[in-house]
């Protein structure tokens, strides 16, 4: 019987998560494994379009998509969640909806002055430019995560070296008895 689990990704924008969630779910799915990427940005464009980003805000966001990832795991899918998630209490509290050995919290760790460099979506830009206030590891604060099953550090670990270690921990997760 196929196991099915969440793994969720942590860390600041431009850090690396939707990257390497894309490609561990692709990497997944050539092993015909039922897989899905919660993506963090979509998902606030979909189901958290009325919210903005103070900590209630955040944390409604976060409740629901745990909320979304639990039925998908419940349904059987495989799910790799990537969300900023600033907060290790709303961290908890998603990794609270989950039996035990079917979470697995990933800490994405890459230093705000290369995200920065990155900047893949120009946020780190208009925020220097004050059009963006409340913006994690900058003018909001980001707690690293206390309890991370795994830690990936983008700034030194290249894209395919990451995904390795995040494959080895879905399938960890996947053979686990429970």
């Amino acid at each position: 019987m196929k196991r099915s689990w969440l793994i969720w990704l942590t860390g600041l924008s431009d850090a690396g998560k939707s990257t390497l969630a894309e490609a561990l779910v692709e990497r997944l799915r050539a092993r015909s494994l039922q897989a899905f990427h919660l993506d963090g940005d979509h998902f606030r464009r979909i189901l958290g379009a009325d919210l903005g980003f103070t900590a209630t805000d955040r944390a409604e966001n976060l409740r629901r998509a745990g909320s979304v990832a639990r039925l998908l795991v419940e349904g059987g899918t495989a799910v790799v969640a990537a969300f900023v998630s600033p907060y290790q209490a709303d961290r908890n509290r998603i990794r609270d909806l989950f039996p035990p050995g079917t979470f697995a919290e990933v800490f994405v760790r890459c230093p705000l002055e290369v995200c920065e460099k990155r900047d893949t979506k120009g946020l780190y830009a208009r925020v220097r430019r004050g059009e963006i206030s409340d913006f994690t590891g900058i003018s909001a604060p980001y707690e690293e995560p206390k309890f991370a099953e795994l830690v990936l550090d983008t700034e030194l670990e290249n894209v395919e070296g990451c995904v390795d270690r995040l494959e080895a921990l879905a399938l960890q997760l996947e053979l686990a008895v429970y």
